[in-house]
């Protein structure tokens, strides 16, 4: 459990941007027998790379353990179990760098599927992630955050049956699973009331909240609610984003008939914004579209967070980052907190002293940085079996 006086904690998820080349879970095919051992053999120089930034809050990628639920891949069922010692010896170390760790398993992971099947299939995935925490014996603030799923034609239905499901989890699993609000189908309401009927913690997301806020929710207020599901000396945490401003690009397909247009000197009737000149001879135009407001900046907006966190002034909880430039949003953050907000970045235990140590963080990031292209679980998704 957390000191309520150890400083707040920044975190960010999956994949580290800030070493190129640095791989967080085994990818291969299951041809090629990936496992749950090489997972943590991959991770465990994440952990050093953590300590050494003084970044002590992380996600761990839900897929770890390749392929340990497939249904038809018993040959990988085992994966977590016979991994006990190589994850015990991951937890030690987390540990013992004050590392806080968590899963956010796929937007795939169903609890409210109409589906039974879905359902089941989604608890045992679920299980097999509490499993790894337990066997790394971490604490009850290292979590496993889920939505509420799919609205399926009925809302009320599809809540009511979250409910369902959580019944159906194993005591391992309610222990570790939190609900966060989300952006498109169920508002900070309606976690607080799955809440109310079942005991389940919640995580915050700010972005989500401005997203879908139907009733009208009070921000801080709505925080302190969420932060009293946690019970005493288990720190919440909660998710911060900054929303995409920049315009989209999109890649269009020209059909022939466009193409032989463009060749005889004829104006495309399409009032579509162009990023530049299209060839009349081109198969794809790329298009501008405005953003979409669930979609995640590259990095946090310090001012927005700033403003943020004075609004939570006296609440106690840790974040997670989820810009989508993962690490390096945070490595940016910091600097940032001390320059245009001191009494907030000393809540992270950032100070004057550590101004050299983020001065060169901030250089490194002028050489050239980059940022996750494919959409994070939180952006607002559709759930697949919608």
């Amino acid at each position: 459990m957390t000191d309520p006086s150890y400083p707040l904690r920044l975190g960010f998820p999956v994949k580290v941007m800030g070493r190129g080349g640095m791989k967080t879970q085994d990818t291969r095919r299951w041809q090629k027998d990936p496992h749950l051992k090489c997972s943590l053999e991959l991770l465990d120089p994440v952990l050093d790379y953590l300590h050494r930034e003084g970044i002590d809050m992380y996600r761990m990628s839900s897929d770890i353990a390749p392929y340990a639920t497939h249904p038809d891949m018993p040959q990988f069922h085992s994966m977590v179990a016979d991994s006990n010692a190589e994850l015990r010896a991951f937890g030690a170390k987390a540990r013992g760098y004050g590392i806080r760790l968590s899963f956010h398993p796929s937007q795939y992971v169903l609890l409210n599927a109409p589906d039974p099947e879905l359902t089941r299939k989604s608890i045992w995935d679920l299980s097999s992630q509490a499993e790894m925490l337990d066997r790394m014996e971490l604490d009850d603030e290292a979590v496993m955050v889920t939505h509420v799923g799919g609205v399926y034609d009925d809302r009320e239905a599809s809540r009511a049956r979250w409910i369902d499901g959580w019944s159906q989890c194993p005591e391992h699993v309610r222990r570790r699973l939190v609900l966060e609000n989300d952006d498109i189908r169920f508002s900070a309401a309606d976690a607080l009331w799955i809440h109310e009927r079942t005991g389940v913690r919640l995580v915050f997301d700010y972005q989500h909240f401005w997203c879908l806020n139907p009733e009208r929710l009070d921000l801080r207020d709505t925080l302190e609610k969420f932060m009293a599901t946690w019970p005493n000396g288990v720190r919440p945490k909660l998710h911060f984003s900054s929303p995409r401003t920049e315009m989209r690009e999109l890649k269009q397909k020209i059909t022939p008939k466009q193409r032989e247009a463009a060749k005889a000197g004829k104006a495309s009737k399409s009032k579509a914004l162009l990023k530049g000149p299209v060839k009349a001879t081109a198969r794809v135009k790329t298009v501008l579209r405005p953003p979409i407001w669930t979609g995640h900046a590259d990095f946090t907006n310090p001012f927005e967070f700033a403003t943020f966190m004075r609004t939570a002034e006296g609440l106690v909880f840790d974040v997670m980052l989820e810009g989508k430039s993962k690490d390096l949003s945070l490595l940016r953050l910091r600097p940032d907190l001390l320059r245009f907000a001191p009494d907030v970045a000393a809540r992270f235990g950032i100070t004057e002293a550590d101004a050299a140590d983020l001065a060169a963080d901030e250089a490194a990031l002028e050489a050239g940085v980059d940022a996750e292209q494919q959409p994070d679980v939180d952006e607002g998704l559709a759930i697949a079996a919608e």
